[in-house]
């Protein structure tokens, strides 16, 4: 029995419930960090030696119920791939994009594996969280596409759009500093779980500074933006956007850096790096992905068209002031 066909606008509400669950992992995968549960599942892929369940304790149900959030978002990326190629019109790109999210969850399962069996190494913790990061770089891109048709052509000037990327560029090299920082702080997911050793002053500052230079350069791109009128009405908005949300990261770590680190401000500043995250994937995408027009308005245009009663684009006998009517409809 054949799936049924997907329409654009259907194919892009399920990418934006893969990008969600992806984005639910890796919050319900810092709960397990944070509550100390990070072994309470101590084997894999069973929770305990010959049982799937264990004995739900408290730390085993956190951590049996990260391992279901997982299935959940396996089958949502799942759905995304299927759903791609009964997608008309028919887009490669989409099914690539899609896939990469089923490889990468994968991979993420063999990770989270690895993490469990190696006693929350924090090599293997760091590993599994910007892993997690890229499984949502992947998921925030297709579903922007998911809602464009046609060709791809800048939108700003070069410097803007340069720039634009840089911070997206610094904000993931935040991130990646970010994972240091936890990794040689308190938090690790057990009392028995590895730490880098570093000096957690020395980690902090490397990484307070680069936050700082990535709003500096934020800053620079809306100085830079405002001299062109279309480059402004491009990135004002996810530009807007990723300054507050940093700003905002900013206070909270700061925040939680003074205050001892509390569980409470390190959920939230994981939320944070989340939301900056795809804010500064936004703000790049803004700069490159503009389509001409949607499939939807297309079809608008063709029942346009079929109005003026033409049934076929490439009719050759229509009169000369039909044809401009339907040059005007059809001019993007």
């Amino acid at each position: 029995m054949a799936l049924p066909t997907v329409s654009p606008r259907t194919y892009q509400r399920v990418t934006l419930v893969a990008a969600w669950s992806v984005a639910a992992i890796i919050v319900t995968g810092a709960f397990v960090r944070l509550s100390g549960s990070g072994l309470g599942c101590p084997d894999w892929p069973t929770c305990e030696k010959n049982s799937l369940v264990g004995a739900l304790s408290w730390h085993q149900s956190v951590e049996f119920l990260n391992r279901v959030v997982t299935g959940l978002v396996s089958v949502a990326v799942i759905v995304a791939v299927l759903a791609s190629i009964r997608r008309r019109p028919f887009r490669r790109d989409l099914v690539w994009l899609s896939v990469s999210l089923v490889v990468g969850v994968l991979a993420q399962i063999g990770l989270g594996g690895i993490t469990v069996l190696t006693d929350l190494n924090p090599i293997a913790v760091q590993s599994h969280f910007i892993l997690s990061m890229a499984i949502l770089t992947a998921a925030v891109v297709l579903h922007r596409r998911a809602g464009e048709e046609g060709g791809y052509h800048p939108t700003t000037s070069t410097v803007v759009r340069r720039l634009a990327w840089a911070v997206t560029a610094l904000s993931g090299l935040a991130v990646a500093t970010g994972t240091v920082v936890t990794g040689t702080g308190p938090h690790g997911g057990d009392e028995k779980a590895h730490r880098f050793d570093f000096q957690i002053t020395s980690v902090a500052r490397v990484h307070s500074i680069t936050v700082i230079v990535t709003v500096i350069t934020a800053l620079l791109v809306a100085y830079c933006a405002h001299v062109r009128h279309r480059d402004w009405a491009a990135v004002s908005q996810p530009l807007t956007l990723f300054i507050w949300v940093a700003i905002g990261q900013g206070v909270v770590g700061y925040t939680q850096y003074f205050n001892d680190v509390p569980v409470g401000l390190v959920a939230v500043h994981i939320v944070g790096a989340v939301s900056v995250w795809v804010a500064a994937l936004q703000l790049g995408l803004a700069t490159r992905a503009a389509p001409a027009e949607s499939v939807d308005d297309r079809d608008v245009r063709r029942r346009h068209v079929a109005l003026l009663g033409v049934d076929h684009l490439h009719e050759n006998a229509i009169e000369a002031n039909r044809l401009r009517q339907i040059g005007q409809i059809l001019e993007p």
